[in-house]
């Protein structure tokens, strides 16, 4: 009998080392020590039960120049019994002295081996299974497209955040857990009423992340989740910020090419619709960072707007005589509303979404004719374009929480008070003047009490103003370039939100 295992007929390179390597076997032999075996029992993949030793020896080929190859790598699933002679590509190769393991990768089944079964010869196909436990001191063997494939993961994990920074977590922050978590400082105020608010004294979070101007700044709408503070800027970018735990920025959109002017969350929060200067309307998951809805406009967008009682419908105004209404389901224009005007700056929805007004930037000499115009949302019907007969152009409007009234801003450094009921007159006795605009689109929010209306300035202060007296409360010096934005909390009394055209975003109480 041979004492080789597997015989090579197409091997040239072997059946040389053979040749070669037979004079010196019996020296060999002799001056070796034994070495230690190590007998590790495995269960054969075809037949449960059935036990198995394998004896793992250090095999050694050692050549004229006296180095040594030593295979330390045994196979995993690697089977012989004590009468089996395996002659598949897992196959043991014969040297002179010593055993090494071949084990070429080529599929997960075995071609048909012979064993011996009770004197009888028996084929049957062998089937590569993974083990399910792990055994102290041997390394399993992985093939090699495997390997690649395992070390082309990180790359291609690296160039996945490279390409898909828009929506990925900056900091270490589980960005799932923080959007969908509720703030326990916000818990205590869910189940009572907004109390009376104070006017914010101290600063608490400082976020510079922005590398442009910030246009706008808002708070989600869904109470449990109004920890998150949206912010559009004119670094073509929108962020979601952690402004009442962390002051963190949880994540970061770059859908746009050019800068965003606008940005709005949905009545669900868990949607953004932003709008710019690529003329591009966006809108985008908040957890996945995916575009949900994607729609090329033929003008520049610089004002958006929900419907507050239909959540798949918004209306988007900009550098166009003409405001459009949108269905987000049909990703088609519902509605246009005309006007002979060149820019829309702001859109304010007035009794349940039945009727809306537009702030234009049409000046007259002498008045400002359809400088804001009341429009029918399901006729598209102009209801009036004499409210303002001033000649000063209004950036921004806002709508009174509990009272039918809303308030202007406008360039004129003073914001005007208007009925919300038809003919919308304006209210001559009241007017909150002390801040400056001076062509920045300056915005202006009410409490959410309604006893308080905060306005910021081009100098970088933040004006409170009392609403029923019309007198400045307080003057908060927050920002060295212009304060465009000033927001209160839905939830929590007396937290304020701040952005300015350095891109810069504070949190103040």
């Amino acid at each position: 009998m041979s004492s080789s295992l597997v015989a090579y007929d197409d091997s040239d390179s072997e059946a040389e080392t053979e040749k070669t390597e037979v004079p010196n076997t019996s020296s060999r032999q002799t001056s070796l020590p034994t070495p230690s075996v190590d007998r590790v029992q495995y269960f054969a993949p075809g037949s449960l039960g059935t036990k198995s030793t394998y004896e793992m020896q250090p095999a050694e080929n050692t050549d004229s120049s006296g180095t040594s190859t030593v295979c330390e790598d045994p196979p995993e699933h690697y089977v012989q019994n004590n009468n089996t002679d395996l002659t598949s590509p897992y196959c043991r190769r014969a040297y002179s002295d010593r055993a090494a393991l071949c084990m070429p990768y080529k599929n997960y089944e075995q071609i048909p081996s012979s064993s011996t079964n009770s004197g009888n010869l028996v084929s049957q196909k062998r089937t590569h299974k993974d083990s399910t436990t792990a055994i102290k001191g041997i390394r399993p063997y992985i093939p090699k497209r495997l390997r690649q494939e395992n070390s082309s993961i990180p790359e291609k994990k690296e160039s996945a955040q490279k390409d898909s920074s828009d929506f990925e977590v900056k900091l270490g922050v589980s960005g799932e857990q923080t959007l969908r978590k509720t703030s326990e400082l916000i818990k205590p105020y869910l189940g009572s009423k907004y109390k009376l608010t104070e006017v914010p004294k101290s600063l608490i979070f400082h976020m510079s992340k922005h590398n442009g101007p910030v246009n706008e700044i808002q708070w989600c709408p869904v109470r449990q989740q109004s920890h998150m503070l949206l912010s559009a800027s004119m670094d073509k970018t929108v962020k979601v910020w952690d402004a009442v735990d962390t002051g963190c920025c949880l994540k970061t959109y770059s859908c746009h090419s050019c800068a965003v002017r606008a940005a709005q969350w949905s009545s669900c929060g868990r949607r953004i619709l932003s709008g710019g200067f690529d003329s591009m309307l966006h809108l985008t998951d908040v957890e996945t960072g995916k575009q949900i809805f994607s729609s090329q406009n033929e003008f520049r967008i610089s004002a958006l707007k929900f419907h507050p009682t239909e959540s798949n419908t918004f209306i988007c105004g900009g550098f166009s005589p003409e405001v459009k209404a949108w269905d987000i389901r049909t990703s088609k224009v519902l509605r246009v509303y005309k006007a002979a005007v060149q820019q829309t700056l702001d859109i304010l929805f007035l009794q349940e979404g039945r009727e809306f007004l537009t702030s234009t930037d049409a000046v007259s000499r002498d008045s400002a004719d359809r400088t804001v115009i009341a429009w029918d949302f399901q006729s598209a019907a102009k209801i009036s374009n004499q409210i303002f007969h001033e000649r000063y152009t209004c950036p921004s409007l806002t709508l009174h929480p509990k009272e039918s009234v809303f308030v202007a801003q406008t360039n004129g450094n003073y914001m005007a008070l208007f009925s919300a009921q038809r003919p919308y007159r304006i209210n001559k006795k009241k007017r909150y003047e002390g801040h400056k605009v001076e062509g920045f689109a300056v915005g202006c929010e009410f409490s959410p009490d309604g006893t308080l209306l905060v306005t910021g300035s081009s100098d970088g202060k933040v004006f409170f103003y009392n609403y029923h007296t019309a007198r400045i409360i307080r003057t908060l010096s927050a920002h060295k370039e212009a304060c465009v934005s000033a927001i209160f909390h839905p939830v929590l009394p007396s937290l304020l939100a701040t952005c300015d055209w350095a891109g810069e975003v504070k949190i103040w109480q």
